[in-house]
């Protein structure tokens, strides 16, 4: 899809999704609107200069009013909906923070589409695999029940089931993607496993795994979820995409253990020994995604392997801490 001159607004701008996603949407010719709750500087929306080229609306997606006048003061026709409180261990400590954020965003955000569907052409909801839940069988896939049981599992199946809702009880033109542990410059939530291990091997230190290690999980780049989110918003209007869900994963499942090495490995720090503290809570064992649907329906396959992402990612991170010199 040409995104020359449409107006598409992006809530989560400020996370590393909706910083890349508003630097590929500017590059293509869009005018690009961001909802902003909290400003913070080091974000990579804000530390580029993205955020200069992008239209600013302050508010919450907890306050319906705020997104229904981006919606029609700045007459978006297309919605990347990526904002949410995304930590798993915030949920815990939080949930009701993490249900206002996550679910009533959600319903405010479509509702206000819905009441402005003459403008609205294409929305994405950027969900994650947490709303499948725990599972016996794997990988997930789109036919699979929603049933998390824990309050940021949960958080993600009931965003899901309301963009379903909005999809064919009102023919709203919204489709769901899906996707594992995202990782990529400009992730700046440290307790997350790659931005976490880099910053301790550039420190020289031990980096701290919360689990056992053993988790299997899917690792995606950030500039691969970007081409996903594209491709999907490009047809969530079309019958068979509006409505529907679709997995995004390069389909390589790592454990945390092996994940965290393989960073050590790519900054030659093979020599640090991670601390295993096991301590981790509302953790899904293992989850990985196929994503066949996506191939299939949508053309759309990843571009990065770890060893092509980790490469563009570690000097993001040893620029951002100050060791640009460092191997």
């Amino acid at each position: 899809m040409n995104w020359h001159g449409r107006t598409i607004l992006v809530t989560g701008a400020t996370g590393i999704v909706g910083s890349w996603l508003c630097r590929r949407l500017i590059a293509e010719g869009a005018e690009v609107v961001v909802l902003v709750r909290d400003w913070d500087p080091r974000s990579e929306l804000v530390r580029s200069g993205i955020i200069q080229r992008a239209r600013v609306v302050q508010g919450a997606l907890e306050d319906y009013a705020s997104l229904e006048r981006a919606l029609s003061e700045h007459e978006v026709d297309a919605v990347f909906h990526l904002g949410a409180q995304a930590i798993v261990g915030v949920a815990l400590r939080s949930p009701l923070l993490t249900f206002e954020s996550n679910i009533r965003g959600t319903y405010n955000l479509l509702e206000a589409c819905r009441i402005h569907r003459d403008l609205v052409r294409n929305i994405v909801v950027a969900s994650s695999d947490k709303a499948y839940g725990d599972s016996d069988v794997l990988p997930y896939t789109e036919d699979m029940p929603l049933q998390g049981r824990h309050p940021y599992d949960v958080s993600k199946s009931c965003t899901d089931l309301l963009a379903h809702t909005y999809a064919h009880t009102y023919g709203l033109p919204v489709a769901i993607a899906r996707c594992g542990n995202i990782y990529g410059g400009g992730d700046l939530n440290w307790s997350r496993i790659v931005p976490a291990t880099i910053r301790a091997a550039l420190e020289d230190r031990p980096p701290v795994l919360r689990s056992d290690g053993s988790n299997l999980r899917d690792y995606i780049y950030v500039e691969d979820v970007v081409d996903a989110y594209l491709a999907l918003a490009a047809r969530s209007h079309e019958a068979g995409i509006r409505g529907e869900a679709f997995n995004f994963s390069p389909e390589s499942r790592l454990s945390v253990l092996d994940i965290t090495r393989a960073v050590l490995r790519a900054m030659g720090k093979d020599d640090l020994t991670p601390e295993i503290q096991a301590t981790a809570k509302a953790e899904i064992q293992d989850q990985y995604l196929d994503s066949s649907k996506a191939r299939t329906l949508l053309q759309w396959k990843p571009t990065h392997d770890l060893a092509l992402g980790l490469s563009k990612t570690i000097p993001w991170y040893r620029a951002f801490l100050g060791h640009p010199h460092e191997r």
